[in-house]
């Protein structure tokens, strides 16, 4: 309890860019598959919960250095697990390609050569892995889903990298698009805590493995009606 609420409530860091996982209403209201499994959490800790909003997943990433939570759910990643210790994931949600119509990509491979130009929101979790690993493609930043979204379609680039559900709601707006097929990679949903609270990430990484086992993360996702995620297999 010491690590993962010091001040006596349990600050958790919510990525409001995963707009499958939370969703803000007029009333400055969160709900979606996070709030509710960070309820969740606070209910078995006995400790009163307070959702911490960021814009993106880059700006709650930041928030274990300067202090801002004491548990975030988070994708996760290499470049962020040098700050946060992850649990296994809960969720995973795969990530892959939008072609604008008459795009002759078609295929995860023909989107990596040279001149083709992806659209991708900064610092998000299939960013950092695009960074790593693709070879020939240029990657253009937008800070967000939503600005990604625009500077594909504004600058006429090649392709929109992103979360699968998002690209193919997406498509539904754009005639002739198409999502390509198979995944880029599989973004790891996980709760993390600050690296240096270790029995903080122990704990976390207990409660997720439960909520995984005894069906609520399922359940959760059902009652949310998302569609496009899967469980996380158990660890």
């Amino acid at each position: 309890m010491s690590e993962l609420s010091p001040n006596g409530t349990l600050r958790v860091g919510v990525n409001l860019g995963n707009f499958l996982l939370v969703n803000m209403d007029a009333a400055g209201e969160l709900h979606g598959i996070v709030p509710d499994l960070a309820q969740e959490l606070g209910r078995r800790l006995e400790a009163t919960v307070q959702l911490v909003p960021f814009p993106g997943a880059g700006e709650t990433a930041d928030g274990a250095k300067s202090g801002a939570w004491d548990v975030a759910f988070l994708g996760a990643e290499p470049q962020r697990a040098e700050q946060i210790a992850f649990t296994p994931a809960y969720l995973e949600i795969p990530a892959t390609y939008l072609a604008p119509a008459g795009s002759k990509i078609h295929s995860l491979e023909e989107a990596d050569k040279p001149g083709v130009r992806i659209a991708v929101s900064a610092r998000s979790a299939y960013d950092l892995y695009l960074s790593r690993n693709l070879k020939h493609a240029q990657l253009e930043r937008a800070e967000g889903i939503p600005a990604s979204v625009a500077l594909f379609a504004s600058r006429k680039l090649e392709a929109l990298a992103g979360l699968k559900p998002g690209l193919m709601a997406e498509a539904q707006k754009l005639p002739g698009s198409h999502v390509l097929d198979g995944q880029v990679t599989s973004v790891q949903q996980s709760i993390g805590a600050p690296k240096q609270r270790q029995a903080a990430a122990r704990f976390l990484r207990e409660f997720v493995e439960d909520i995984k086992r005894s069906g609520l993360v399922a359940r959760t996702v059902d009652k949310h009606g998302v569609k496009g995620i899967v469980v996380a297999p158990p660890a």
